[in-house]
C-alpha cells in the first residue's frame, strides 16, 4: 500500500474497531442480562454466567462485524469528501479502483474473520453452551436444588432436601411422575452425591420408595438401607442430548450420517446451515461495495451525501433480507442455493457498475427518468382533451 492508501485504511480500521467493540459490548450487555437465570434461579455461580455469556461473543461478532464495516466504510468516505480530501486524490489522477484497494483490504481482513467463526468457532461455541447446560440441568442436586426448596424439573421430577451437612444432604424428597398415571416417591435420611464412569449419582441412605401403579387403590412400599439413582436418567435432555444443525461441526455438515433419524427429519435445515457458514464472509464484501459505489465519486460541499447514504443503507438492509429470505427458501429447496451466493455476488457487480458508469450513469437515469414524466404528462393531456 502506498502512503494514501495506508492513510486510508486506518481512518477506516480505526472506526470499524470502535463501532466493533461499542456494538458487541451494548448487545452482549443486553444478552447477558437474560442470563442471570443461571445465577439466581439455578443458583450457579458468577464464573458459569460468564463463560455462557462468553461464549456467545464469537456470534455478535459474526453478526456485527459486516455492519460495523459499513458504519466504517461510510464514515472514512464522508470524513474525506467533507475534508476535500476526495477531491484532492481524483484531481490527483488516483482512479476509483485505487481508492478502493484499502477498503478491499479491510473487507478481506473482516471477511476471513467472519468464515473463521462461522466455520469454526460459532458451531463449537454453540455445542459447549449446549453440552454445559445439559450437565448442570443432569446434575440437578448440585447445580439447580437449594436447601429447604421444591426444585420441580421440566420433565415432572420434584426434589427437596432439608439441609446439607458435612457434604452430605439431609432430610431428601425425591418424586417421579414422568409417567402417566405412575408415581413413584423416594424417602431418605441422608444421601450424598457421587460421579461414577462419567455418570452422575444420588446415593440415598436409609429411606424408602414409594410406588403408586396406574388404577391401584394402594401404593408400594420397599425399605432400602442404601440406594442409587441415576440423575441423568432423570433428566431427557441430558439423556438424549441431540445436536442442532447449528451446534455441528462443519466437517459434519458436509459429510452428515444420512441413517440419523434426526437428519433425515431436519435435511433442509442442515443444507441451509452449511451454506450459510460458507457464504457468510461475502456478505461483508458486498457492504463495502455498496457504501463505496454510495459515496465512493468526490463532491463538493454543496451536493448533498444524505441521499446516497441512505440508499446505501436501504441497499444493505434490503440485501440482507433477501439472503435471509433465500437461506429459508434453501431449507425448502436446493434451487434456492444459487440466490444464497448469488445476491451477494450481484450486489457487488451493480456498485462495480456504478462505480465504472460514475456521472455517465447517473445522468442516464436522470434522462429516462426525465423521459418516462414526459411520457406520463402527455397521456395524461391526451385522456383529458382541449381545454
Amino acid at each position: 500500500m502506498s502512503l494514501v492508501e495506508r492513510y486510508i485504511f486506518r481512518i477506516a480500521g480505526a472506526a470499524f474497531l470502535a463501532c466493533l467493540v461499542a456494538l458487541t459490548g451494548v448487545i452482549w450487555v443486553t444478552q447477558a442480562l437474560r442470563q442471570l437465570d443461571v445465577v439466581t434461579a439455578q443458583g450457579q455461580t458468577i464464573l458459569v454466567f460468564l463463560t455462557v455469556t462468553g461464549l456467545t461473543i464469537p456470534t455478535l461478532v459474526a453478526v456485527i462485524a459486516p455492519v460495523a464495516l459499513f458504519i466504517a466504510v461510510l464514515f472514512a468516505l464522508n470524513r474525506l469528501n467533507g475534508d476535500s480530501e476526495l477531491i484532492v486524490m481524483s484531481a490527483a489522477g488516483m482512479s476509483p479502483f485505487r481508492l478502493m484497494r484499502p477498503f478491499l483490504a479491510l473487507g478481506g481482513l473482516v471477511a476471513g474473520l467472519v468464515a473463521l467463526l462461522t466455520i469454526y468457532l460459532i458451531p463449537s461455541s454453540f455445542q459447549e453452551i449446549r453440552d454445559l447446560i445439559a450437565r448442570i440441568r443432569a446434575d440437578f442436586v448440585a447445580n439447580i436444588a437449594q436447601e429447604g426448596q421444591f426444585t420441580t424439573l421440566d420433565n415432572g421430577v420434584t426434589f427437596h432436601y432439608r439441609e446439607r451437612a458435612s457434604g452430605a444432604l439431609l432430610g431428601i424428597f425425591l418424586q417421579d411422575r414422568r409417567e402417566a398415571g405412575r408415581i413413584t416417591v423416594y424417602l431418605a435420611e441422608r444421601g450424598r452425591t457421587v460421579d461414577h464412569d462419567g455418570g452422575s449419582y444420588l446415593v440415598l441412605e436409609n429411606g424408602s420408595v414409594h410406588r403408586q401403579r396406574p388404577n391401584a387403590v394402594d401404593s408400594s412400599i420397599v425399605v432400602f438401607q442404601r440406594y442409587a439413582i441415576d440423575l441423568s436418567a432423570l433428566n431427557q435432555e441430558a439423556a438424549e442430548l441431540i445436536y442442532k444443525p447449528r451446534e455441528r461441526s462443519t466437517t459434519d455438515l458436509i459429510l452428515p450420517d444420512v441413517n440419523e433419524p434426526y437428519y433425515k427429519l431436519q435435511a433442509g435445515r442442515f443444507r441451509s446451515e452449511l451454506h450459510d457458514r460458507l457464504s457468510a464472509w461475502l456478505f461483508p464484501l458486498a457492504t463495502v461495495f455498496i457504501a463505496f459505489a454510495a459515496l465512493g465519486e468526490p463532491r463538493t460541499t454543496r451536493q448533498g451525501r444524505g441521499a446516497a447514504m441512505a440508499g446505501a443503507v436501504l441497499a444493505v438492509v434490503a440485501l440482507r433480507v433477501a439472503v435471509f429470505a433465500a437461506s429459508s427458501a434453501v431449507v425448502r429447496s436446493p434451487s434456492a442455493l444459487m440466490l444464497v451466493y448469488g445476491l451477494p455476488i450481484a450486489a457487488m457487480a451493480v456498485s462495480v457498475a456504478l462505480v465504472l458508469g460514475g456521472p455517465r450513469l447517473r445522468a442516464g437515469l436522470a434522462r429516462i427518468g426525465q423521459l418516462a414524466t414526459g411520457r406520463l404528462r402527455a397521456v395524461g393531456r391526451s385522456r383529458l382533451g382541449p381545454a
